[in-house]
């Protein structure tokens, strides 16, 4: 018993010791599908600092432009979250089914931030609403950040 609780200590401590090992990176060293995605949606902007994030079993990237806009990208390279504190988010980075649905109903909001992961897409606009959408576009959670 004494040895099983000891190996669960051991397997635990390598756990935390592995887990949130951030490290500093360069541009070039970010996936190709990462510095397309950079190049093609914000050629103008100038890049602050990028990290890759080492956890157990999966690795991420952050990269945050001086202005304050921020990007995260999966280990593949493909993002999962665009914040744009100084500017809106790129249309061509929203789907064409999000960008409808708010020219639709707030046709005056900007979109400043999107996230997505394997279940759903996550907008926040200029007018405080956050909304959340399933993969096919239906809206399914929706908060406004005054309340």
């Amino acid at each position: 018993m004494k040895k099983l609780i000891f190996l669960f200590v051991c397997v635990f401590s390598i756990q935390v010791a592995l887990a949130d090992n951030d490290k500093p990176i360069s541009f070039n060293q970010l996936p190709q599908a990462a510095q397309k995605f950079v190049k093609q949606h914000f050629p103008k902007a100038k890049v602050a600092f990028v990290k890759m994030d080492t956890e157990l079993f999966d690795k991420s990237y952050d990269l945050m432009f001086n202005n304050g806009d921020k990007l995260e990208f999966d280990k593949n390279g493909a993002w999962t979250e665009v914040n744009c504190k100084a500017t809106a988010v790129p249309d061509k980075v929203i789907p064409e089914a999000i960008k409808k649905y708010v020219k639709t109903n707030y046709p005056e909001a900007k979109v400043l931030s999107i996230e997505r992961d394997r279940y759903d897409y996550e907008i926040k606009l200029s007018n405080f609403w956050e909304i959340k959408f399933d993969l096919n576009f239906n809206v399914i959670d929706m908060d406004n950040d005054r309340d």
